[in-house]
């Protein structure tokens, strides 16, 4: 998040787009009713209707992955109505000319055709998002998971930039994480293309520092991701994957290709607390830690270091994930001798700028956001005050594209994927809790009722889901949160797997799976 959490409630326009904020992130939600209580206008862009969009002044519900379409239209209207920030545009950034072009070209009427979304409603948003003293934009994995979803983020950052709300209290461009620590691993150089602190692998100097901090020799080659990751291992490129804490074949799309990739491994070995369904095809098991039986940190969506201390003993024969890393390291040759999670900290604070002034003593209490460079700096509530990173925020001239896969009589829906409130992204923690389990206890897929009608399906009915990768069966829920059309489905339940029918279409730039849109047929089971 370029701003923090607490300072959404003092926001007075909050934009939230591609995110199920009250299911998924209820601790935001909570800052966006607040706001709402203090007069803040609420748009909600979001295929389905969700929660938030009984809240809002204006909800539209976008086709799928149309967002970088309907964004366009709305900065249309912003521009040809003089709503925009002239004087920010001049003094802090640049490529404004080129984007202009672009924009001129999606007036709204021409974007309520791509979208779906009437005209009117993009000039009302328009008019309170550039009107608003602190407009925030919320978004989450519903702007990220497409083939476009690098398209997606840079275009939430034009509005931002175009409207002058960046850099300031209760404004900004705020991505929720999809797991408590997601932050902290990118941080942490969890990445293919970064060593720690986003710094690059290509460039020499990084090389050459990280290479004598850790004594080793070091590539400047960029490495894969999870889905180039899998790939690999189908074609033989790859051999062996160590996996912790993830749970792909359940997370990753188009399940039966992943489970042929990891059945194709010489060698598979995964870190866990449970025994996933990725655990049971595993040559090797290593019992990992929860968060109560270890000491650490983890670094939340707002950017801030928290530290996490041991409530009890690890249980059985489970040990802290670092322990297990050094000693597998040893026994491969590389030594590593930290006595304590707090090494490795002061390890992260040399070798990390952003991290230099965060120390275990100074992480008592709430913890310090990111950038914190010494130790007598305070740590960063919001980004980009004076100056971008790159020095001026730099506009990106971005046209509309189609999803990778469209409906056609075959496949005449659309499905988009989701979580729902009591579960937590694979079910591997929450459906091992009694009573969470019992809040949701299976899968289900949502469907218009006119579109059940002509099915015919009936609430309770077990439905064939079926898409150009696969097909699954479950249980049926008429409601008009989808649209005709379309139907939604939870990814937490492996009996229902969703992720057997998404399409493994990447962004070329990020390489995150289109998740968020697949074409499917229904038949009753």
């Amino acid at each position: 998040m370029t701003n923090s959490v607490d300072e959404i409630a003092d926001a007075d326009c909050i934009f939230v787009i591609g995110s199920n904020t009250t299911s998924s992130h209820p601790l935001v939600a909570t800052r966006i009713f607040r706001a709402k209580k203090k007069g803040a206008k609420l748009i909600v862009a979001d295929p389905r209707r969700i929660q938030l969009a009984q809240e809002a002044d204006v909800y539209v519900r976008q086709r799928l992955g149309t967002d970088v379409a309907l964004l366009n239209g709305i900065m249309h209207v912003i521009l040809k109505r003089g709503l925009h920030d002239s004087a920010f545009i001049e003094e802090r950034t640049e490529g404004f000319d080129e984007f202009k072009k672009v924009i001129a070209d999606y007036p709204p009427e021409k974007a309520a055709e791509i979208t779906g979304v009437d005209a009117d409603d993009m000039i009302r948003i328009a008019e309170y998002y550039a009107g608003a003293k602190a407009g925030s934009i919320v978004y989450c994995m519903g702007i990220t998971q497409h083939i476009t979803g690098v398209d997606n983020v840079k275009s939430l950052a034009n509005l931002a930039m175009l409207t002058g709300n960046i850099g300031r209290e209760s404004t900004g461009v705020n991505p929720l994480r999809g797991q408590n620590n997601v932050q902290g691993a990118c941080d942490m150089g969890a990445l293919p293309n970064v060593y720690p602190g986003y710094q690059p692998v290509t460039l020499l100097d990084n090389q050459k520092k990280f290479a004598s901090a850790w004594n080793a020799e070091l590539s400047d080659r960029v490495g894969l991701t999870v889905p180039e990751m899998l790939t690999g291992l189908a074609h033989g490129s790859v051999k062996a994957l160590y996996v912790m804490g993830e749970n792909p074949m359940q997370s990753d799309p188009d399940t039966q290709h992943v489970k042929k990739a990891l059945e194709s491994a010489e060698l598979l070995v995964v870190q866990d607390i449970f025994l996933t369904p990725t655990a049971e095809l595993a040559h090797v098991v290593l019992p990992g830690t929860s968060f109560a039986e270890k000491d650490g940190t983890f670094s939340n969506t707002e950017r801030r270091v928290i530290r996490v201390r041991k409530a009890i003993d690890p249980v059985g024969d489970s040990r802290a994930d670092w322990e297990i890393i050094q000693d597998v390291s040893n026994r491969f040759g590389y030594r590593m001798e930290y006595d304590s999670p707090e090494a490795i900290m002061r390890e992260i604070a040399g070798v990390t700028p952003s991290y230099g002034g965060i120390t275990y003593d100074r992480l008592e209490g709430e913890g310090l956001q990111w950038p914190c460079p010494d130790t007598k700096h305070p740590g960063t509530r919001f980004l980009h005050k004076d100056a971008f990173a790159r020095g001026k925020g730099l506009f990106h001239a971005i046209e509309y594209k189609p999803p990778a896969e469209t409906v056609d009589e075959e496949y005449p829906f659309w499905l988009t994927t989701g979580r729902v409130y009591a579960h937590y992204h694979t079910g591997t923690m929450t459906r091992n809790s009694p009573s969470l389990d019992a809040e949701v206890r299976e899968g289900y897929l949502e469907v218009h009722p006119v579109d059940a009608d002509r099915v015919g399906l009936f609430r309770g009915d077990k439905v064939k889901v079926a898409s150009r990768r696969g097909e699954i069966t479950a249980k049926v829920m008429v409601t008009d949160r989808v649209d005709k059309g379309l139907v939604f489905m939870p990814f937490h339940f492996v009996e229902s797997n969703a992720n057997v029918l998404t399409n493994p279409a990447m962004d070329p730039i990020a390489k995150i799976p289109e998740f968020k849109v697949c074409a499917v047929r229904l038949e009753k089971a």
